[in-house]
């Protein structure tokens, strides 16, 4: 039987898949049909991950996927940031058992960008920072990631990030192999920039004013329209077509 675990699960891997866009409603009832379950197993799975600040709710739109700002974005990147070059840095030795899996997800992401589910590559290429924090020994900051991971991955949604995935497969690639040889410190060189050029690919344009419309509709009347006194009126020039004043 589902449990409230395995929805909010299955969300954020929906998420990390990118088969889950920012805005999109997430009906109780239509997921109660879906996980055939209870609306109160919805609703508390609902809860956690509005807690972990995946969903949202309104009182008029009710449950919808987060639709990050540009300065929760800039937020999620550097929390990211923090948190993976730290776990880098705190490391004194990978094990073999841990490195073999970190091997066994860099393949998979390989065999993932040779083929056309691109649901697939988006997870796995999210996923690859959830296993390495695991490799490293530290569960607690992976179930963090996850969540850090699924933000970044709306984000480059809504941005429309331009950042190449066959890029971040090798920048995963170069990060293990720093590992595999004990070199810490440029895998920690290497996942800042890995991670800051994932940030500098988004298109996030200047912010947007949400009152612009109005704002401009609610101007002055007399700011708007009234002449300059001080410049006398001018005509146009007599060779001007005259379509053009119309």
């Amino acid at each position: 039987m589902v449990s409230s675990t395995d929805i909010a699960q299955r969300i954020i891997e929906a998420v990390l898949a990118q088969r889950l866009a920012p805005g999109t409603r997430l009906g109780e009832q239509s997921l109660s049909l879906l996980f055939d379950c209870s609306r109160t197993l919805v609703r508390e799975a609902l809860v956690r991950l509005a807690a972990r600040g995946i969903v949202t709710v309104s009182s008029r739109r009710g449950w919808y996927v987060v639709q990050p700002s540009h300065e929760e974005a800039r937020e999620a990147f550097e929390a990211r940031r923090v948190i993976e070059t730290g776990l880098i840095r705190s490391t004194v030795q990978i094990d073999k058992a841990a490195l073999r899996r970190l091997r066994q997800h860099l393949k998979q992401e390989q065999a993932a960008l040779k083929g056309d589910d691109v649901g697939q590559r988006s997870y796995l290429l999210g996923d690859f920072h959830v296993c390495l924090a695991e490799c490293l020994g530290n569960q607690l900051l992976a179930d963090t990631l996850r969540d850090f991971t699924a933000r970044t991955t709306l984000i480059a949604m809504l941005y429309q990030s331009t950042h190449d995935a066959v890029q971040s497969c090798q920048d995963h690639m170069d990060i293990v192999t720093a590992l595999e040889r004990g070199d810490a410190a440029t895998a920690e060189r290497l996942m800042a920039a890995h991670i800051g050029q994932v940030q500098a690919a988004l298109r996030l344009g200047p912010a947007s004013d949400p009152l612009a419309n109005l704002r401009e509709a609610l101007a002055p009347v007399r700011e708007a329209s009234a002449p300059d006194k001080r410049k006398p009126p001018t005509s146009p020039p007599s060779n001007t077509y005259l379509g053009a004043l119309l």
